[in-house]
């Protein structure tokens, strides 16, 4: 195989930093489709969860525990930093409605204006608010929360001062991430039931569950509508599952990374983030035949991702961690360092 080191260079921009980094993938077939090609130097406090990317202006949406981050990913600057959150998630954004929401652990959706980044109000929902999605077709926004094993419809014009979310809706599991069809239907990782859940988002009820076997834990969650598929990212057993969303039986179980957080999808190929340091892509190579294609190396913990559909670049986010190897269950990171890895095809 040859290798090829790309020279390293620090452009200092203000207060962030582009790096570029070597080609470290190795693709199952020989070929390398994908690579990092540049690390934005973000910093801050706070830990990170799962990001939401605005493709069409251009902005990365980052929880860091207290506060969010929005970057501006052509310029790789934070252009605004959304405060006063206690242990958030995730963002949904709602482009009709110019909001934005962030789920935030002790039980709110926090809802904020797009276009100026100020706080609207917050909404009460569920303990263990977590995952969040857009659902276009009910108007609402969806945040699974874990503590309280339900899943909370949020309207997308609802009053930020005075509002209330929907009636919980029961999960009978501990949910992490949701998807939506958009024709109606919301789908949640159980993760403490090898299951995912099947929510009919009008009628407002679970009304089926599917085994997620041979795969365990099931974490991440995308979903192609189009072709009817879901990918499930699961961690014990390690394996990207994919269910066929028209009768919910499984359609193949490919080995992955070790702490998958996230799944993506984007014009035919997935993507699995893994807390290992690993991205692994797969495609359909046939009809309802799924194969890894590559597996990318990334960096330690950098295990939730965005993926712009337009250009084929995924946006992994992560933190330098001196004792990654120590075996600890959650490294420290070291501070200031948080980071967006930058993955883009390969250019031939």
């Amino acid at each position: 195989m040859v290798k090829k080191l790309l020279s390293c260079s620090i452009v200092c921009l203000g207060m962030f930093v582009l790096t570029a980094v070597p080609r470290l993938s190795v693709a199952a077939d020989g070929s390398a489709p994908y690579e990092v090609v540049e690390t934005i130097h973000v910093g801050g406090p706070g830990n990170f969860d799962y990001v939401t990317l605005d493709r069409r202006n251009k902005r990365l949406y980052i929880p860091r525990t207290t506060h969010t981050q929005v970057l501006d990913i052509t310029t790789g600057k934070v252009v605004a930093d959304i405060e006063g959150q206690t242990g958030n998630h995730g963002v949904a954004l709602n482009r009709q409605a110019g909001r934005g929401f962030i789920s935030d652990g002790p039980g709110f959706v926090v809802i904020f204006d797009t276009n100026t980044n100020a706080i609207l109000g917050k909404v009460k929902v569920d303990r263990g608010a977590d995952g969040i999605i857009n659902d276009s077709a009910s108007k609402k926004v969806y945040v699974a929360c874990g503590a309280s094993g339900s899943l909370v419809g949020v309207p997308v014009d609802v009053d930020p001062a005075s509002g209330k979310a929907d009636a919980s809706i029961e999960l009978g599991g501990k949910p992490e991430y949701l998807a939506s069809d958009g024709q109606g239907r919301v789908y949640v990782n159980l993760e403490d039931k090898e299951q995912v859940a099947v929510v009919d988002a009008k009628a407002g009820k679970v009304v089926d569950k599917w085994s997620i076997a041979p795969g365990g834990t099931p974490v991440g969650l995308s979903i192609d509508a189009k072709n009817h598929h879901l990918f499930v990212g699961c961690r014990k057993p390690q394996k990207l599952v994919v269910i066929n969303t028209e009768d919910g039986h499984v359609l193949a179980d490919l080995p992955i990374g070790k702490g998958c957080d996230a799944t993506a999808f984007d014009t035919g190929t997935i993507f699995a983030s893994c807390g290992d340091g690993t991205l692994n892509i797969a495609r359909e190579t046939s009809p309802g035949k799924f194969e890894i294609i590559q597996n990318l190396k990334t960096r330690p913990r950098a295990k939730t991702m965005a993926v712009d559909r337009s250009t084929h670049t995924v946006y992994l986010v992560t933190a330098e961690y001196p004792d990654a190897a120590a075996g600890g269950r959650r490294p420290r990171a070291k501070p200031d360092s948080f980071m967006v890895l930058v993955v883009k095809p390969v250019q031939k």
